[in-house]
């Protein structure tokens, strides 16, 4: 742990630079990481007219290792330093007016970016309640938990006792936290389409947004080019999430998309998004979109 926090001392700048190292020798490393990330991003179709796929891989495979490195600095500096890697934000407005209000709000935040800062953010502003799933590894777990639990924040675990720890916090009007494009458990999600491909989207939020009536917002943590830091958009999801869980994945996958395509480089292609978790019903057609 001594060796990792003096790395953490590391200008932001230099973390990055040596993520970009890092990612390229885990990509040409022996394993599934690099086929899996190009199968994603190539089968999204997300290369602009007159931009060339294959930069837009190389670029992909630079924001993967600062997104590694990145966690050093995010982790284990001080937790007012690290706050003020937050450049700016955009919509966060909104969220405190939701929680003034003396409403939960249930934050969604997909796999973009540095998005380890939107709970440590929220965290610093208002009492924050997100699901934790302990690493097997014990070292790793208390890197995690060193990194992840100051301010307010509360991790709960992923189970029925933590759906109901954040089912209370919505309704002592406080924040929670939930990733809206991890593939769900079995008992709590739906089939729906990911890019054109069927992808098991976790439903919980629908499902807490009925219960609490809470405004849900979507928000996505862009990591600054030259190690400058990162600024934090905020996209309200407006509507309540429908009661039939297909349609609620379709919303939620297409909002995620979305967001994707504003910051194609920096999403997490390299995650298996569509797999099938054990007792999980096999995937039918595809609905429309």
């Amino acid at each position: 742990m001594i060796l990792l926090r003096l790395l953490a001392r590391l200008p932001l700048p230099v973390m990055h630079g040596l993520g970009v190292i890092l990612g390229w020798l885990i990509y040409w490393a022996p394993g599934r990481h690099s086929p899996r990330m190009r199968a994603n991003l190539f089968a999204a179709g997300l290369a602009e007219p007159g931009r060339d796929t294959r930069q837009l891989l190389r670029r992909t495979v630079g924001e993967a290792g600062k997104a590694v490195t990145e966690l050093l600095p995010v982790w284990l500096r001080p937790y007012a330093t690290v706050l003020k890697f937050v450049r700016g934000t955009s919509g966060w407005e909104q969220i405190d007016g939701a929680l003034a209000a003396g409403k939960g709000v249930i934050l969604l935040s997909p796999h973009i970016g540095c998005f380890e800062m939107i709970n440590l953010y929220a965290a610093s502003r208002h009492p924050f309640t997100a699901m934790y799933k302990p690493p097997r590894n014990a070292f790793l777990d208390r890197l995690m938990l060193t990194g992840r639990q100051r301010g307010q924040a509360n991790l709960v675990p992923t189970d029925l006792s933590g759906v109901r720890a954040q089912l209370a916090a919505l309704r002592r009007g406080e924040a929670i936290g939930i990733l809206p494009d991890q593939v769900a458990t079995s008992g709590d999600g739906a089939w729906a389409p990911f890019f054109g491909r069927p992808a098991y989207t976790p439903t919980l939020a629908a499902s807490l947004q009925r219960k609490t009536g809470a405004p849900a917002f979507f928000v996505a943590a862009q990591r600054l080019s030259w190690g400058r830091g990162y600024h934090l958009h905020v996209l309200p999801l407006g509507d309540a999430l429908p009661a039939d869980k297909v349609a609620a994945a379709i919303r939620i996958n297409q909002a995620v998309e979305t967001i994707v395509r504003r910051f194609p480089t920096q999403y997490l292609w390299s995650y298996n998004r569509y797999k099938r978790p054990g007792g999980a019903p096999d995937p039918d057609t595809l609905p429309p979109t």
